[in-house]
């Protein structure tokens, strides 16, 4: 039994990919966030009650399982107690010579059956207890990335992917270990240890007691481990952390390293981060190393007792010989529920350190979330307007106070284009970012034909707008995909005049796989300007009435960016259009051109107005005919 389990504390196993119901259940959460976001709180005994409910509901979904694993565990935990008493009767028989081959082997046979019906219930309490560990670690999961989807964009401006990542990997695991083994183990430290003193003290109850002076021992001990145990093990899940952000933006940037020979460096860094999160792992092995060992120490002397005033009471035939063997392997399955007392402390220190930082993140509410009187509109006419809108990043005020964006005042009428211009850092891409609520203003107002954009549901807002950031993301996978999000209710025609608006119908004919090209992680095989045109061509594959463009033909050559503006023109009058742009002949056609500079709107009108005015616009229109007419000749 016990080498069992501990082949289970060893064994790695793959985490199951079924879906999971459970993800949609959300903990109520009890803070709000504000940036920045890694001002974590320390657990605290207030909010164990709600670390607890994160995995109370699959407790309570799967007790059928839970309790025939249980019921299962205990099976087998008698039918281990019922062997030393078979060992006891054939000793017994043996010494005195009571016994002929038939009974030998009949209590052989006793003993292999219990073997074969030890076997079946093992195997159901694995495929209860630990399988329903799997469901929490695969609900805990969902759940976490649930949530994630839903916090704020300004969440993410501060947390460091690898640190969500750990979340997601390595703290789940070790909440499915407490979950899963910890019961197994916890049920044994009670049912085996409390039903092996019993037979223990049915032998012989002075032996007994003389045998149990250790186990006050072990709970002193317990008590003073487990909180440094506990310690121990957030500062190793904070190191492993750290680890898996820099391990995997060493990854990720491995072509820059390369290019600018910093492998050596990089490589030092690594090491060092590394370094850290073995040396934290070292001092938690420090109290494990002293724990277990204590636990075995207190099973020995509990065996150098028995074997002593045993061995003396067998040979004053105050207990027969086979009492003596019986209660040596009563005592051999005590060590197991002893041993399993530390490993129980363990795993629940691992697994409640893992819950309080998952916990962290499910109490964090999204800074922009819907109001409960939030209402969903059927559709637009795309008249935005701009009231006086102010708006900071957290980390700017912190630093200087400065506003992103100060005092922006505007009006597009449904059908409009406006184009928004100024040098880089003058809160261009903040300003159409507003629109779809990336971000919430600080100040001011944002209407959607005539509506508080806040007063609106956020997934109806956004499903009326189609977004191309100013860095294009590609996910891993076909062009196919990264076009239609793997909606395979898209037909091939709509999908073949979304590329072909977006100028890339040759290029994706040029390749051998045609759509079904993989493009890699982050598109790496394709270049900047064809990474833009497939951002472009999933933009305008989504039918919405407002369509917003942060530099759309930044990484395009000349040629390209005008058939492109040409299709962005003809949409014109049916969508309201927002262009930001650093190519002023991209936005030189708007209805109206919006010139910012350090948050602020410098100068505004059409094109000849501006161009009349002389001030910013007027001046870049010039140098970039210039550097056109250049490039041309």
């Amino acid at each position: 039994m016990r080498d069992d389990k501990y082949n289970l504390i060893a064994r790695s196993v793959r985490p199951d990919s079924r879906n999971s119901q459970h993800a949609t259940r959300n903990p109520q959460p009890v803070t709000r966030y504000r940036c920045p976001v890694t001002r974590y709180h320390q657990p605290n005994t207030e909010n164990q009650k709600s670390v607890i409910s994160l995995i109370k509901p699959y407790f309570v979904e799967n007790r059928t399982k839970i309790l025939a694993g249980l019921l299962s565990l205990i099976i087998v935990d008698v039918l281990q107690l019922i062997i030393p008493r078979i060992i006891k009767w054939t000793v017994d028989n043996l010494t005195a010579f009571e016994i002929d081959v038939w009974r030998l082997l009949s209590y052989a046979l006793y003993m292999v059956g219990i073997a074969v019906f030890i076997g079946i219930f093992r195997y159901i309490w694995r495929r209860c207890l630990l399988g329903t560990s799997r469901r929490v670690e695969e609900g805990l999961r969902n759940t976490l990335f649930n949530h994630l989807q839903n916090l704020s964009a300004s969440y993410f401006d501060d947390v460091k992917t690898g640190d969500l990542m750990a979340h997601a990997t390595n703290d789940i695991q070790q909440i499915r270990m407490a979950t899963g083994m910890g019961m197994v183990a916890l049920n044994d430290a009670i049912v085996l240890g409390l039903a092996a003193i019993g037979f223990m003290a049915y032998i012989n109850i002075k032996l007994t007691a003389f045998v149990l002076i250790p186990m006050p021992l072990i709970v002193i001990s317990t008590r003073f481990f487990s909180k440094k145990m506990h310690r121990r093990y957030q500062a190793v899940q904070a190191a492993f952390s750290e680890l898996t952000e820099v391990v995997r933006e060493r990854f990720v940037g491995i072509r820059i390293i390369k290019a600018h020979h910093r492998k050596t460096a990089e490589a030092l860094r690594v090491e060092s981060v590394s370094r850290d999160y073995i040396n934290k792992n070292i001092r938690l092995v420090k109290i494990i190393g002293s724990f277990f060992p204590m636990m075995l120490l207190f099973s020995n002397l509990s065996l150098a007792i028995v074997l002593y005033l045993g061995g003396r009471q067998t040979i004053l035939q105050t207990i027969t010989p086979g009492d003596f063997v019986a209660f040596i392997s009563y005592l051999g399955l005590l060590t197991w529920p002893m041993m399993a007392l530390g490993w129980v402390t363990n795993l629940i220190q691992r697994g409640r350190a893992s819950l309080d930082r998952i916990n962290k993140i499910l109490q964090t509410l999204p800074e922009i979330r819907d109001r409960q009187d939030a209402r969903d509109l059927a559709g637009v006419d795309g008249h935005i307007v701009f009231e006086n809108v102010s708006f900071s990043y957290a980390s700017k005020r912190d630093v200087n106070g400065v506003a992103t964006l100060s005092n922006i005042s505007l009006s597009i009428k449904p059908g409009q284009v406006l184009g928004i211009i100024g040098p880089p850092g003058s809160g261009k891409s903040t300003l159409i970012g507003l629109i779809p609520r990336l971000y919430d203003n600080q100040r001011g107002k944002i209407l959607l034909d005539g509506n508080d954009i806040r007063t609106l549901k956020i997934s109806n807002l956004r499903s009326h707008i189609a977004f191309i950031p100013q860095e294009p993301f590609l996910f891993a996978g076909t062009i196919r995909d990264n076009i239609t999000f793997g909606n395979q209710d898209i037909s091939d025609e709509r999908l073949e005049k979304a590329v072909k608006d977006a100028s890339l119908y040759e290029t994706i004919d040029s390749f051998a796989d045609g759509y079904e090209t993989v493009v890699g992680e982050k598109g790496i095989i394709l270049s900047g300007g064809q990474k833009q045109r497939i951002a472009l061509a999933r933009c305008l594959l989504k039918d919405a009435g407002i369509l917003l463009l942060d530099d759309p033909i930044s990484q395009v050559d000349l040629e390209t960016g005008t058939a492109i503006i040409s299709t962005i023109r003809k949409m014109a009058g049916s969508k309201t259009i927002v262009i930001v742009s650093h190519r002023l002949s991209a936005v030189n056609w708007a209805d109206c051109i919006l010139s910012l500079d350090q948050g602020r709107m410098v100068e505004s009108g059409n094109h000849r107005q501006l161009m009349d005015a002389d001030h910013y616009y007027a001046k870049t229109f010039r140098l970039q005919e210039i550097e056109e007419e250049l490039d041309a000749a």
